[in-house]
């Protein structure tokens, strides 16, 4: 077995056992309110509370789309080799971009760019809008990183994910996740509308996700 394919099995087996596992945690329920799941090229973007939202978002698309949907994920946390890179590299096949202003000026230091380029081979992407984890309530504003992706790729489905109630299952400083029960519940597509401005596209984005939280019985 060559070295390319030992990696590939050791990547599916973690896979495997990675999605067994999220299952078991979190029970999640993917909950496709505002659209079906296409194979076409989209962007989920989500609220962002924890290290593992992007773990249980890309566990919860079914099979299909699975292995054509990439998280975008700072390459100064996943980027330092390890079982990070191996996860990264070969079990989520993860877009790692800079956020520290390292390698500018370089083509793979922009990140409208390899995220452009991931759509285009017809690869959809996952993510979260905020820039960062947010350890209060609510969401963040919006970085501007989804507007420039919107008007590079005015095509592209940007599909709103709400996860709700991960942030109790790997609350911060917690090393093992508590049993609780998780959803994720997919919006309606958005796309950019003509002559929209930067603060008015990031503004309906960010409403369209919040419009997904769980409403109060």
């Amino acid at each position: 077995m060559s070295r390319v394919s030992a990696h590939s099995w050791r990547g599916a087996v973690v896979a495997r056992l990675i999605i067994g596992f999220a299952a078991a945690v979190t029970g999640a329920r993917a909950l496709w309110v505002g659209c079906e799941p296409s194979p076409r090229a989209r962007v989920y973007f989500a609220n962002h509370n924890s290290h593992g939202d992007f773990v249980l978002l890309w566990s919860s698309l079914p099979a299909d789309l699975r292995g054509s949907t990439r998280p975008v994920a700072g390459a100064d946390y996943w980027g330092r080799g390890g079982i990070r890179g191996f996860l990264i590299h070969r079990v989520f096949r993860g877009v790692l971009i800079e956020r520290n202003g390292k390698g500018e000026g370089q083509p793979e230091s922009n990140p409208i760019a390899q995220m452009s380029a991931v759509l285009e081979g017809g690869e959809s992407l996952i993510l979260f809008p905020e820039g960062t984890r947010n350890l209060g309530e609510g969401v963040l504003p919006f970085k501007s990183g989804l507007y420039h992706l919107a008007v590079e790729q005015p095509e592209v489905e940007l599909v709103p994910v709400w996860i709700d109630n991960l942030k109790r299952v790997m609350p911060k400083g917690r090393a093992l996740p508590l049993p609780l029960l998780c959803t994720l519940t997919f919006g309606a597509p958005l796309r950019l509308d003509a002559d929209e401005t930067r603060l008015d596209f990031l503004t309906r984005a960010r409403e369209a996700l919040l419009a997904l939280t769980p409403k109060e019985s």
